[in-house]
């Protein structure tokens, strides 16, 4: 995604995080060790249409979050990891986890 000058550091992060899938796409890889193949993910996300991961995973490799590695076998294989881009992200959803629980979850309690 091509930044422009006036651009608000935080409104682009928000862009590249939206989306219902993003995050549990993007935890799921994480906590893997290993490349996720394209199947793993949709039995870990049932719920999720082959369209929208589909697009959900583009949008993440087109922010540079994600790598996307196809294998031309006979019966094609994808494979998904993490970027160190965006391994990075973990201290910054956690963060937000964080003041999420201390904000947000705390008011429910009252």
């Amino acid at each position: 995604m091509p930044v422009q000058r006036n651009e608000c550091p935080v409104e682009i992060v928000i862009s590249m995080l939206s989306g219902r899938w993003k995050i549990p796409i993007y935890r799921y890889l994480f906590k893997s060790s290993i490349p996720v193949r394209y199947s793993e993910l949709q039995r870990h996300l049932p719920a999720i249409s082959k369209k929208i991961l589909t697009e959900q995973l583009r949008e993440l490799e087109r922010d540079g979050i994600i790598d996307r590695k196809s294998y031309p076998e006979p019966r094609p294989r994808v494979e998904y990891t993490l970027t160190p881009k965006g391994r990075t992200m973990i201290e910054f959803l956690d963060t937000m986890s964080e003041w999420g629980k201390k904000h947000i979850l705390s008011e429910c309690e009252i």
